[in-house]
This record gives structure tokens, C-alpha cells and sequence, in this order.
């Protein structure tokens, strides 16, 4: 697990909000707006995997989308390298589009069915570099043996290739222009179990050898297990837990996380047939009406009258763990009490001395 204690912080997101408008009426004016990212903050560390996980529509790919600014943001920071994008223009982008790029979820979608694979891990290169043919040429070439592509596959069309080998094909594009920052949109759901397994892999090995930070935005949290150094747990557009892996894995905060994390099948009948599951209640609600307060109050298991009022804060309940939930406001507060205390009486005896 990367150590994080001197790792720069290569991504910083603030107060990230991406609302979509609602037009109805005679004449089409905007009646509302789809909350489907909303004040969302993170960072991201240099060499870091942060896997983003929820159910579906909570506004994982959307917030992905936009912390590559494939979207117009509503409103909110975002810092790539050191570098503000989040009101930047397309001139602006199109310096930046080398630093950052995208693995789409589904590989049939994102590949032109008119090009080649050469033409296709190619296309970055006649976009932002001054190659020539066979400089360009090698350049595939290299990226094709990266990625485990046969040389010989170079002229076939997107159609030619399985599922697994077009994500290979989209994994090679988007490390053509030696990017420092991969968002992989949900990369393994459109893939046979049994291929899973290899792309997560080859992912692991290319980080390793090109030094590359990931946001991994999966609903497949065993798989999110096994490749993120984080994880953060979306719902309903807003950020309710990020923790280290094992912290989280071991002991999740949030009744949400919980709820999500007994769902995840134990391979071994016994421990399954234990395992107390958590069955939420009700429809998420739509992201064009949260609800008042906490927007899981309306599902939560363990809701107060609070939650159905005030937003949650968030506290860190272990270190490195925040979790934006009414239950630790207690807890918060007996240990900020606690501390300051200590502090005073720290002071006495340095007085007293």
C-alpha cells in the first residue's frame, strides 16, 4: 500500500458541484436542476489508487467526468498538478488534455469502428505531438507491447478484437501521451468475469511502471478492494465516507458504507450464512429532489430527527477516516472537549514549573 505521509498531492478537488437544468414549460425555462455531483471534495496522491464507489446513478462517472473537466462544472475547484482548470478555457484544456486522460466503461463505445487500432492509439499523437510516420509508428508499437497487443494486430478494426482486448486497445490510447492522471470509468463492467481480473492487473503493472495516479470509479467492491489505497463512498451526488482500504474494509463508519459492504458475496458459504446483511428500505431518491438534511436520511437504519434537518459535517473518527454522519457529532465533540482539557492542563503544570 502506498505510503502517503510525503506523497504530493497530485489531484485536489473542492466543493466540486455539477448540476444539470430542468426545462419544462411553454417556454423552457428552468424549473430545477439535477443535483448529480454536489459539493463533493477529495484529493488524490501522487502513485495513489482513490477507488470511488456507490450504487448506480449516485454520480460516480459524472464526477469523474468532470474532475477532467469533460464537463462544464457548475461550481467547485479543481487543481490537477498544480494547475486550476475548473473555469479554464478549451485552449487552456487542450495544453492541459496531456496530463490527464480517461479509460471509458464500455470499450465498444469509446473506439471508432472506422479506424484501426494503429490509428486509434495513434490519434493522440497527431493531435498533440509532431511525429513523424515511423516515430509514430514505434510509438504504437510500444504501447501495443505495454498493454500485452499483439504487433501483428496493428491494421485490424475494433470489431476483430474481444471485449478484453478493446479496453486494452482504450487503456493504450489513454497512456499514449505519458499522462500523469487516469480516470477509469468503471473499466471492468462491461467484461466477462474471467477478464476482469487481467485488466485490473495490467492496470497495477502500468501505475508501477509509468508512476501513474488513478481515480477507479467501480461499483464492484471487491475488485475496488484489491486495487485502491482508498476509497471514497458516494451516494445520492455528496461524499458520505473516505478511508484507507483496510480501515475501511475492517471497520466502515457510515450506515451507508456498512449497507453497501454487506451486500459484497464472502466466497466461503460458512461466513456467508453468518454474515448479517443490511437491507435498506425504499428508493434512492431522485438527484432533481434531495431530501431535507442528510440525503440518506429517507434509507438510514440508525436515522435521528437531526439528519432530516441539518446537513452532516464530517469528522475523521480514525486517522486518515472522515465520515459525514450525525452519529459522530457526539463522539467529535466529547473528544474536541477532551483535548482542549488536556491542553489546559498542559499549560497549568508548564506554569506551575
Amino acid at each position: 500500500m502506498l505510503d502517503m505521509s510525503d506523497a504530493r498531492k497530485l489531484v485536489e478537488i473542492r466543493g466540486l458541484k455539477m448540476h444539470f437544468p430542468i426545462f419544462s414549460g411553454l417556454l423552457r425555462r428552468q424549473s430545477g436542476a439535477v443535483k448529480a455531483v454536489d459539493d463533493v471534495s477529495f484529493t488524490i496522491y501522487e502513485g495513489e489508487t482513490l477507488g470511488l464507489v456507490g450504487e448506480s446513478g449516485c454520480g460516480k462517472s459524472t464526477c469523474g467526468r468532470a474532475v477532467l473537466r469533460l464537463y462544464d462544472v457548475t461550481e467547485g475547484s479543481i487543481r490537477i498538478d498544480g494547475v486550476e482548470i475548473a473555469q479554464a478555457d478549451p485552449a487552456q484544456l487542450r495544453g492541459l488534455r496531456p496530463t490527464m486522460q480517461m479509460v471509458f466503461q464500455d470499450p465498444q463505445a469509446s473506439l471508432n469502428p472506422r479506424m484501426t487500432l494503429a490509428s486509434i492509439i495513434g490519434e493522440p499523437l497527431d493531435e498533440h505531438t509532431k511525429l513523424g510516420k515511423a516515430e509514430k509508428l514505434n510509438r504504437v508499437y510500444e504501447l501495443m507491447d505495454a498493454v500485452g497487443l499483439n504487433r501483428a494486430f496493428a491494421h485490424r478494426y475494433p470489431h476483430e478484437f474481444s471485449g478484453g482486448q478493446r479496453q486494452r486497445i482504450g487503456i493504450a490510447r489513454a497512456l499514449a501521451l505519458q499522462p500523469k492522471f487516469i480516470v477509469c470509468d468503471e473499466p471492468i463492467a462491461a467484461l466477462d468475469v474471467s477478464i476482469q481480473a487481467q485488466v485490473v492487473n495490467l492496470l497495477e503493472k502500468l501505475q508501477d511502471e509509468f508512476g501513474l495516479t488513478y481515480l477507479f470509479i467501480s461499483h464492484d467492491l471487491s475488485m475496488v478492494r484489491h486495487i485502491a489505497d482508498r476509497v471514497a463512498v458516494m451516494y445520492l451526488g455528496k461524499i458520505v465516507e473516505t478511508a484507507p482500504r483496510e480501515a475501511l474494509y475492517a471497520a466502515p463508519a457510515h450506515p451507508y458504507t456498512r449497507a453497501l459492504l454487506s451486500a459484497v458475496p464472502e466466497p466461503d458459504p460458512r461466513r456467508e450464512a453468518r454474515k448479517d446483511r443490511i437491507i435498506l428500505k425504499g428508493d434512492v431518491p431522485s438527484p432533481a429532489n434531495p431530501p431535507k438534511g442528510c440525503n440518506f436520511c429517507t434509507r438510514c437504519p440508525e436515522v435521528m430527527e437531526i439528519c432530516r434537518e441539518a446537513e452532516p459535517d464530517t469528522f475523521e473518527v480514525t486517522p486518515g477516516q472522515f465520515v459525514a454522519c450525525h452519529l459522530y457529532a457526539q463522539t467529535n465533540s466529547e473528544q474536541t472537549a477532551g483535548q482542549a482539557a488536556a491542553t489546559e492542563a498542559h499549560k497549568s503544570i508548564q506554569q506551575g514549573d
